[in-house]
């Protein structure tokens, strides 16, 4: 190295140390250069790229801007579009809102109506069944009076036979030859004996029975209500059957049907014995249904009555009908004659209307017509004919 640099030293008039102290100084200045060349190639090469990245950034911020500016159209048209759809289905689902509130109202209004009906309906049963808690109210005071309960009996009955009977058929409190006043007589037809009605039933027993809440008193009330029918039928067997005036048997009226009915089916003794002493016990319905079977065999009887006179009114009928009978023949024996005799005429009078035709078609100047004249006096004759005939 020493051996290098002598040479240059020698040019140079430097020392090696000096000249190998100025070559690293220069070798230090192209470095230094160098770098510097370096670094500012990179500075422009990166301010290239720094550009080309401004630019790239500037273009794709654009693009950005603009794709922003569609998209903002875009959410724009669509939110027109949402708008323009929720106030639409808004305004369809207000309409049915409102149709079912108003489909509603009217059918809370009929309800209301329906319900109003029902509500009277309702206010005049209730007024109703006041009504009949009153009637039973007092249907109840009659029956605990025994007067009042007689007479309510009485009532029922003669409510039934002036209903089915006609007027004149029957009689209330009538008296009998023994001097006994049943209280109601019904006439029977074809001169049969009347029918005798009692309404006096005893039914203070019964209510005790009834309203006994110990066994025993319901026995004493059941042994004292055979009693009394005992007794009852006993004095209608002998006050009101009386062999020729009275029926062979009389009738016994209990004012319910419940009672008749209790009656058969607890006290079957005491029907066997009013049988054997020829009363029967009828109901409401049992003495409609006698009454109606009255009623039928009296309407029979009025109608065999007057069978005689409804023959005598059929044979003045048949004379009647022979004798129109007999005047039709005639006439129309003379509508037949009428009919001929306008036949007759009908017959001339074409025979006439023939022979006027041939007399207006003949000719007057020649010979042929001459025969005419001769022909007149049968005109005329035939004329006369059919005034004779009329």
């Amino acid at each position: 190295m020493t051996e290098l640099l002598s040479p240059l030293a020698a040019a140079t008039g430097l020392p090696p140390a000096g000249l190998l102290l100025a070559l690293a100084v220069c070798a230090l200045v192209l470095l230094a250069l160098l770098i510097l060349a370096v670094t500012a190639r990179g500075a422009r090469r990166r301010a290239v790229e720094s550009d080309q990245r401004m630019a790239a950034l500037l273009a794709a911020q654009g693009e950005m801007q603009g794709r922003m500016a569609t998209l903002a159209e875009i959410f724009g048209s669509r939110q027109s579009e949402l708008n323009q759809s929720l106030n639409q289905r808004l305004d369809g689902m207000t309409q049915r809102i409102g149709a079912t509130i108003g489909e509603q109202t009217r059918t809370t209004h009929e309800n209301l109506r329906r319900l109003q009906e029902r509500l009277a309906v309702i206010d005049a049963a209730q007024t109703n069944i006041q009504t009949l808690a009153k009637d039973m109210a007092g249907l109840q005071q009659i029956l605990a009076n025994k007067q009042t309960r007689g007479a309510f009996g009485q009532g029922r009955m003669e409510a039934i036979v002036a209903d089915g009977l006609p007027q004149g058929g029957y009689a209330f409190q009538a008296t009998l030859s023994n001097g006994a006043r049943p209280d109601c007589t019904i006439r029977m037809p074809n001169g049969q004996p009347q029918l005798v009605i009692d309404a006096k039933f005893p039914l203070e027993a019964w209510n005790a029975m009834r309203a006994a809440k110990d066994p025993e008193l319901a026995r004493a009330s059941a042994q004292q209500f055979r009693r009394d029918m005992d007794v009852h039928i006993r004095d209608i067997s002998s006050k009101y059957l009386i062999a020729g005036e009275t029926q062979e048997t009389a009738f016994l009226f209990v004012p319910s049907e419940s009672i008749f009915a209790d009656i058969h089916e607890h006290f079957e003794s005491l029907v066997q014995k009013a049988h054997k002493a020829r009363v029967v016990i009828v109901s409401p319905s049992l003495l409609m249904l006698s009454i109606q079977v009255v009623q039928s065999i009296s309407r029979d009887q009025r109608m065999r009555e007057q069978a005689h006179l409804i023959q005598n009114e059929v044979v003045r009928l048949m004379e009647d009908l022979t004798r129109l009978d007999d005047r039709v023949r005639k006439l129309h024996g003379h509508f037949t004659a009428t009919q001929k005799d306008v036949d007759d005429i009908l017959i001339s009078s074409d025979k006439v209307k023939r022979r006027g035709t041939r007399i207006e078609a003949l000719e007057l100047g020649e010979p042929a017509a001459q025969p005419a004249p001769a022909a007149e006096p049968r005109l005329g004759a035939l004329k006369l004919r059919v005034v004779d005939e009329d």
